[in-house]
C-alpha cells in the first residue's frame, strides 16, 4: 500500500468510540452549558407533544390517554364546519400580518439611527430606556396601555381634551384594538430586537466605512451600501423566524386588553383555545385547534425560508 492510498484509507475511516468519547470529553464544557437548554426544550417542548392525542380523543381526565376512546378526526372536523373558524382565521392572520409588517421594521431602523449617534452617553441612554419595557411583564404592558387609554384619567383623552377633542374610550372600540396591540408590541419589543441588529452592526468591517468616507460617500449612502447590506443575513434569519409565528400569536395580552365589544376582531386561536381547553375544560377540542394552529405555523416556515433561500441565499437550513 503506498502513502496515497494510506491517506485515504485514514480519511475514509469512520471515527470509533474511542475518538466519539475523547471529542465530547474535550467538549465537556460546552456540553455541560448546553444542558439546561436541551432540558428545557425536552420538558417544555418535546415533552407536551405527547398531549396531541387528545386532539384524536374523546379525552376524559379520569380515563387518561390510555383509555380515552378514539374519535379520529371528529374534533377537526367540528372546528372547520363552526362559525367560529373563519372569523378565528381572518383575525390571525390579520392581527399577525400587521404585527409582523410593523413591529419588524423598527428595531432595523432604531438599531441603525442608534449606531449613527457620535455621543457615546445620549447613545447609552437611549439604549438603555428602550431596552427597559423589556423588563416589564404583560400585565404590568397591558395595565399601563389601559390606564393610558382610559377615558377618565387616561394621559391619551387628557390631552385630547386639552386640544379641544371628545374624549374617546379607545379599549371599547373595535376599530382600535389592533393599532393598540400593535403599538403596545412596538413600544415593549423594539429595544430586546434591536441588539441583535446592533449586534451585526457591530461585526462590520470598520475600514468598508472609511474607504467609503475616502470616495466621498455621505453617511445615507454608506448605510445603504455597507450597513444594510451586511445586515441582510441576520434581518432574512429573524424575518423567517418571525414569519412562522404569525399564527403563533400569544394569548396573555390579548386576554388582558381585549372584551366583549372588541372580541370580534380580537378572539384568535390562541385566546379561543384557552377558552375552550381550561375554560369548559375541552380539553380534545382545544387540543385540535392547538394542533391546527400549529401546523399552519409550520407550513408558514417552511414556505419563509425556501423563499428566502431562493431570493436572497439566506435560510435556516
Amino acid at each position: 500500500m503506498n502513502t496515497s492510498q494510506a491517506v485515504l484509507t485514514t480519511q475514509n475511516k469512520k471515527p470509533g468510540r474511542k475518538d466519539t468519547w475523547k471529542r465530547l470529553k474535550k467538549s465537556r464544557q460546552l456540553l455541560i452549558i448546553f444542558l439546561p437548554c436541551a432540558a428545557f426544550y425536552l420538558i417544555f417542548r418535546y415533552g407536551p407533544m405527547f398531549g396531541l392525542a387528545m386532539s384524536f380523543q374523546d379525552y376524559g381526565i379520569y380515563l387518561g390517554f390510555l383509555k380515552s376512546p378514539w374519535v379520529g378526526l371528529k374534533h377537526f372536523i367540528k372546528f372547520f364546519s363552526s362559525p367560529d373558524f373563519f372569523l378565528l382565521f381572518k383575525n390571525t392572520f390579520l392581527l399577525g400580518i400587521y404585527t409582523l409588517l410593523w413591529t419588524f421594521p423598527f428595531p432595523i431602523i432604531f438599531a441603525i439611527l442608534l449606531n449613527e449617534v457620535r455621543n457615546t452617553a445620549f447613545k447609552k441612554s437611549v439604549q438603555t430606556i428602550s431596552f427597559l419595557p423589556s423588563f416589564l411583564s404583560i400585565v404590568i404592558v397591558s395595565s399601563m396601555v389601559i390606564d393610558f387609554l382610559s377615558p377618565n384619567h387616561g394621559i391619551i383623552n387628557t390631552l385630547l381634551s386639552a386640544i379641544g377633542m371628545e374624549k374617546h374610550y379607545f379599549i371599547a372600540d373595535p376599530k382600535w384594538f389592533r393599532t393598540i396591540y400593535i403599538t403596545s408590541e412596538i413600544w415593549s419589543n423594539m429595544g430586546y430586537s434591536a441588539i441583535i441588529y446592533l449586534a451585526a452592526i457591530a461585526g462590520i468591517d470598520p475600514t468598508l466605512y472609511e474607504a467609503a468616507r475616502v470616495d466621498g460617500c455621505s453617511r445615507v449612502r454608506s448605510i445603504w451600501y455597507i450597513t444594510l447590506p451586511s445586515m441582510l443575513p441576520t434581518i432574512a434569519t429573524m424575518f423567517i423566524l418571525k414569519s412562522g409565528n404569525i399564527f403563533r400569536i400569544g394569548y396573555e395580552k390579548i386576554l388582558l386588553l381585549y372584551n366583549p365589544t372588541t372580541y370580534k376582531v380580537a378572539d384568535v386561536f390562541s385566546t379561543y383555545v384557552y377558552r375552550k381547553g381550561l375554560l369548559e375544560s375541552n380539553y380534545s377540542y382545544a387540543a385540535a385547534v392547538g394542533l391546527f394552529e400549529s401546523a399552519v405555523a409550520l407550513i408558514l416556515l417552511l414556505i419563509t425560508n425556501r423563499v428566502s433561500r431562493k431570493l436572497s441565499e439566506q435560510s435556516l437550513w
